[in-house]
């Protein structure tokens, strides 16, 4: 296939590069973000960052303080309780349907993501932690075909990521626990419920930890409007 009609615009790349970076905490929470200063960092032009910027803050995962400041919001207890609401009723479901479209080499991929999960704990890498754990969970609600859905999934995603690495950061890799192995028994099993479970349990616990760790009852939880 020609390479020219496969390749990613670069506003996209760099797009994705952002998202990735508040996905997997390399940008904390409270932590200004500037067009030159992205730019900068990632290599690229003044336009695609500011795009990239502004994808970002119409899907929540940056906010445009009063004084015009663009950063990652802090978490609070009311967006969490938001966030958690909804995580729990959108995932368990996601992977309820997932497990009506599974085959084995699904199973058997997911248990080499769960591998890679575990390999980062062992070795405390935070960041590949965070990273096989999102394409954990991300390759099985891709088997729902629930496109909706997902994309609801993936919003949230990015407006907890941040806390989840203030978690790690407190924590330690070798504390983190998860429900990995019971979803894919469950997948083997052709157990939709199960499956279920053992996701929403997942989503609880991780929650859990954001709670009692990057919660930050201070902080201002009401960007302005910058449409």
């Amino acid at each position: 296939m020609n390479q020219l009609v496969t390749k990613k615009p670069e506003h996209e790349t760099i797009y994705l590069r952002v998202k990735e970076m508040i996905l997997f905490g390399e940008v904390v929470p409270g932590q200004p973000v500037t067009i030159h200063g992205l730019a900068e960092s990632i290599g690229t032009g003044v336009t695609p960052a500011r795009e990239a910027i502004r994808r970002l803050t119409a899907e929540g995962a940056l906010v445009t303080r009063e004084n015009r400041r663009i950063e990652v919001p802090e978490m609070t207890a009311h967006r969490l309780q938001q966030i958690e609401l909804v995580r729990l009723t959108v995932e368990p479901a996601l992977a309820q349907m997932a497990e009506k479209h599974c085959k084995k080499s699904n199973v058997a991929e997911l248990e080499r993501l769960d591998a890679q999960v575990d390999a980062a704990i062992q070795i405390g890498d935070v960041r590949g932690y965070l990273e096989a754990n999102y394409r954990f969970h991300f390759y099985l609600y891709g088997l729902a075909d629930a496109q909706i859905l997902r994309r609801i999934a993936e919003t949230l995603w990015l407006r907890i990521g941040p806390s989840l690495r203030v978690v790690c950061g407190r924590y330690g890799t070798a504390n983190l626990v998860d429900h990995h192995r019971a979803a894919t028994q469950a997948l083997r099993n052709g157990d939709a419920v199960a499956t279920q479970e053992a996701i929403a349990e997942d989503i609880r616990q991780g929650m859990e930890f954001v709670r009692q760790t990057a919660v930050n009852e201070h902080a201002s939880s009401d960007p302005i409007d910058t449409n």
